[in-house]
Formats: structure tokens, sequence, C-alpha cells
């Protein structure tokens, strides 16, 4: 049980306060992930600027690094979250668990994409040549990879924030991967 608390609109600064009516009027509430930035007075809006920054991934392929990096990382909160979105980008069920465990057997790009993902992520930042190698062989350019990497990381941010603060999940759990089969 978390002893970090999820702090109000009440509780944060001015600024923190418009960006969550922001959130609010996009997502018809304030995630619990996100409000625990505002305990900040600018980790909020610096996140929410690189989260949203523009990239050479496409929306399904951020979902694709955003599920294989929170596995890697074990954040029950992000793949509860990124589930939910990986929905709503037309993936199903399986293809969400086979991108957690960092492939996919329908789609070579996106399987080249997550296992990179999941490379970086578990081999903190220094991936196997050949990993890299396939990325490209899928036809990813250089410009892919390092925003591939910047993703990385931004997901890792909030993996982290979740780990450390074990706020309340807010999204529909998710099943582990050890109870699947994938």
């Amino acid at each position: 049980m978390s002893t970090f608390n999820v702090p109000t609109r009440e509780e944060v600064t001015t600024g923190n306060q418009a960006i969550f009516d922001d959130l609010n009027k996009a997502l018809g509430f304030v995630p619990n992930l996100y409000a625990t930035y505002a305990h900040s007075e600018t980790a909020l809006e610096n996140y929410l600027n690189l989260s949203n920054a523009k990239t050479s991934l496409s929306a399904k392929e951020k979902e694709v690094v955003n599920l294989a990096v929170s596995e890697a990382n074990g954040c029950i909160y992000c793949l509860s979250a990124h589930t939910a979105i990986g929905k709503m980008n037309g993936f199903t069920d399986e293809q969400i668990l086979e991108f957690r465990a960092g492939h996919s057997s329908f789609d070579t790009k996106l399987n080249s994409l997550a296992n990179l993902a999941k490379n970086i992520t578990k081999n903190r930042g220094k991936a196997d040549q050949e990993v890299v190698n396939n990325f490209f062989a899928a036809g990813y350019s250089k410009g892919n990879l390092i925003d591939t990497i910047v993703l990385v990381g931004d997901k890792t941010i909030s993996n982290y924030i979740y780990g450390t603060t074990q706020i309340p999940v807010d999204f529909p759990a998710v099943q582990s991967l050890e109870t699947t089969e994938v």
C-alpha cells in the first residue's frame, strides 16, 4: 500500500492546476501518475512536453515501445495505461501481450521495434548490435533509432516514478505475463 499521496487540484501550484484542467478536458480525468508529477512545480509540464513532442514514430509504434519498456521495468501502472491506449490504437489483447514480451509474430517491423525497446531497457541503454542491425534491416532509420531511445527514456521516467511512489493504478488492471502464454 502506498504512503505517497496523489495530490488533488487544490494541493498543486496554479500552473499545475491549469494542466489538471486541460487533462480533465482532454481525458475526462487526471491520471494518478500525472497528478503525482505535480508534486514538483515543473515536472508535469516538462514530462508532458517530452511525451507529446514530435517524433518519427507513429502512435502505434510509440505504444509498442511503451509496452515493451514498461514490461521490462515491471511497471504495472504504465502497463495498465498503455494496454488501454494500445487497444484504442487498434491492437488486440494478444498483440499487446506480445509487445510486452518484446516481440511481434504478426509484423516483422514491429517485432524489431519491440525487441529493440526491450533490449535497450534490459541492457540499460547498451543495445546488442544484432538487435540494432535487425531494427535497421526492418526498414527503420538512424533517426528512428534516436527517437526510439528518447521514447525509452520518456517511458522509463514514468516507470520509475510509479516504482518509487506506488500510487494507486487508475486504469483497468492487466494480467502478468507469467500467467499468460505469449
